[in-house]
């Protein structure tokens, strides 16, 4: 399997989770989705992972920016999954897939764990 890698290419924590990606010679797709955005389907599969609160990134510029009431309305997974189709940037990042696994966030220990202990018994 393919590791991919969804996120914002200039985004401070994407940039390190390049550079520990490519430290490890781990081979990797890019999908950038504040260019590209992120189809519906992929949205609603992360949510089978992650829930709706967890995937919006609230502490980040675009949330901050927003209007007030397109914050306000975001109570539920439905509401949440139509603002981050409109506004991927909401979305937190870096989201990586490696076959059924999925990583949030950029955490160097869980990474390791799922990618480094996992190839080197592989």
């Amino acid at each position: 399997m393919t590791i991919q890698i969804y996120g914002i290419r200039h985004c401070d924590t994407m940039k390190k989770a390049f550079a520990w990606l490519d430290n490890h010679g781990l081979e990797y797709r890019f999908h950038d989705y504040k260019k590209a955005g992120v189809p519906m389907a992929e949205l609603r599969h992360w949510l089978e992972h992650w829930d709706w609160e967890i995937l919006i990134n609230r502490k980040g510029t675009t949330w901050r920016r927003l209007p007030e009431h397109e914050r306000e309305i975001v109570v539920d997974a439905e509401s949440a999954l139509k603002l981050m189709e409109t506004h991927p940037s909401l979305i937190r990042r870096p989201i990586l897939t490696n076959g059924d696994q999925g990583l949030l966030g950029f955490d160097v220990a869980a990474w390791a764990q799922a990618f480094l202990i996992r190839r080197e018994a592989g």
